[in-house]
C-alpha cells in the first residue's frame, strides 16, 4: 500500500513540475499574443491574394503553354523560365526596389502579393500543362469531330478532367505559397514572421513566441490541405457521374 502511495506522490510531482513549467513558459501570452494574431491576419491577407494571381497565372500560362500560336507559347515559356530560375527573394526585391528607378513604385503589399503570385504560378504552369496533356487524345479527337469550338472544347471538355489531375500538385504548391510569404518581413511587412522577431526583441520569449508561429503555420497549411482534399473529393464524385 504504501509502495502505491509513494509512486502516486512521484506521478503527482512530476505532473505538478510540468504543468509549473509550462505555466511559467506561457505565462506571458497575453503580451505579446495580439501582436502575433495581426501579422496572421497579414499573412493570411497576403495568401489569399497570392493564392488569387497564383491560380490566375498558373491556368492562363499552363493552357498558353500548350497554344498553337507560338508567340503566346514562347512568351509563356519565357515567364516560367525566369520566374522558376530565380531567386523568389530577389524578385521581391526587384519589384519594390528596382521599379521605383522606372517610376513604379509599388507598395510592399502589393509587392509581395505580385512576387509571390507570379513565382508560384510559373511552377503552377507546368503542373496544368501536365494536366492538360494527360487528358486523353481520343476525347479531344471526339470534341473536333463534333465540330466543337476549341475554347468550348477547353471549358467544357479538356479543362474538367485536367482540374482533377492537377488538384494534387496545386495544393502542395498553395501550401508552399503560404509558408513563403515570411519572405514580404524583408520589404518591411509585419506579417507573423516579422511580428515574431520583433515580439522576440521586446520580451526575449523565444520559446513561446516561435512555437506559437510554427503552430499558426501548421494550421493554415492544415486548413489547405484539408480543403484540397474536399476538392478532390467532390471532384472525383462528379466525374463518377458524369461518366
Amino acid at each position: 500500500m504504501s509502495a502505491s502511495v509513494a509512486r502516486i506522490a512521484i506521478v503527482s510531482a512530476l505532473l505538478a513540475f510540468v504543468a509549473g513549467m509550462v505555466f511559467a513558459t506561457f505565462s506571458e501570452l497575453r503580451v505579446f499574443l495580439p501582436a502575433l494574431l495581426n501579422g496572421a491576419v497579414v499573412t493570411l491577407q497576403v495568401s489569399a491574394l497570392s493564392i488569387v494571381v497564383f491560380i490566375v497565372a498558373s491556368v492562363l500560362a499552363g493552357i498558353g503553354r500548350t497554344s498553337g500560336f507560338w508567340p503566346l507559347r514562347w512568351l509563356c515559356a519565357i515567364y516560367v523560365e525566369i520566374f522558376r530560375g530565380t531567386s523568389l527573394l530577389v524578385q521581391l526585391f526587384w519589384l519594390f526596389f528596382v521599379l521605383p528607378e522606372f517610376g513604379i513604385v509599388l507598395s510592399p503589399l502589393f509587392a509581395g502579393i505580385l512576387a509571390i503570385g507570379l513565382n508560384y504560378g510559373a511552377y503552377g504552369a507546368e503542373i496544368v500543362r501536365g494536366a492538360l496533356g494527360s487528358v486523353p487524345k481520343g476525347q479531344i479527337e471526339a470534341g473536333v469531330a463534333l465540330n466543337i469550338p476549341k475554347g468550348k472544347r477547353m471549358v467544357r471538355i479538356i479543362l474538367p478532367q485536367a482540374v482533377l489531375l492537377m488538384l494534387p500538385g496545386m495544393g502542395n504548391q498553395t501550401i508552399e505559397l503560404i509558408k513563403s510569404t515570411a519572405l514580404v518581413s524583408a520589404v518591411t511587412l509585419v506579417d507573423i514572421t516579422y511580428a515574431s522577431v520583433l515580439q522576440n526583441n521586446i520580451h526575449y520569449r523565444t520559446i513561446e513566441i516561435f512555437s506559437i508561429t510554427m503552430l499558426l503555420y501548421y494550421i493554415l497549411s492544415q486548413l489547405v490541405r484539408f480543403g484540397v482534399a474536399a476538392l478532390e473529393a467532390k471532384a472525383s464524385r462528379f466525374r463518377a457521374l458524369e461518366f
